[in-house]
């Protein structure tokens, strides 16, 4: 019993984040979103199936880190009180991270389909800032 309670915490602190703010920032998916847009429309202007073929992979890398930094903000930044404020986070980011997959910009060349997912992240980016800002 002594140990244990020589042990426990003196001082309890929480946070909204995993580390001090600063480090999420929605811009990361969406720099690599606009990669993903410029790669389609590079794609559809070149006829050369070797440059299609290198297009089709990297448009497919960017996609899969345009969902990984999505993931990071909605699993690591966003907390429950900020879906109690924004209850349209969670279809948000469903919606966002569908069309960044294989539903979306990793399985087509459709540029509205990255557009879609530009506009996506422009409204998680808004909800981001007005909670940074809080």
């Amino acid at each position: 019993m002594m140990l244990a309670r020589l042990l426990r915490p003196k001082h309890v602190a929480s946070a909204h984040c995993d580390l001090p703010c600063g480090v999420y920032d929605p811009a990361q998916a969406r720099i690599e979103a606009e990669s993903v847009k410029a790669i389609m429309e590079k794609y559809a202007a070149n006829e050369d199936p070797v440059f299609r073929a290198r297009a089709l992979t990297i448009k497919e890398e960017r996609a899969e880190l345009v969902k990984h930094h999505l993931w990071v903000l909605w699993t690591d930044y966003f907390k429950p009180p900020h879906l109690e404020q924004y209850p349209q986070l969670h279809q948000l980011f469903w919606d966002a991270t569908k069309l960044a997959g294989a539903a979306g910009a990793k399985g087509t060349v459709d540029v509205a389909k990255a557009e879609d997912l530009l506009g996506k992240i422009d409204e998680i980016s808004k909800i981001f800032w007005e909670t940074k800002a809080a």
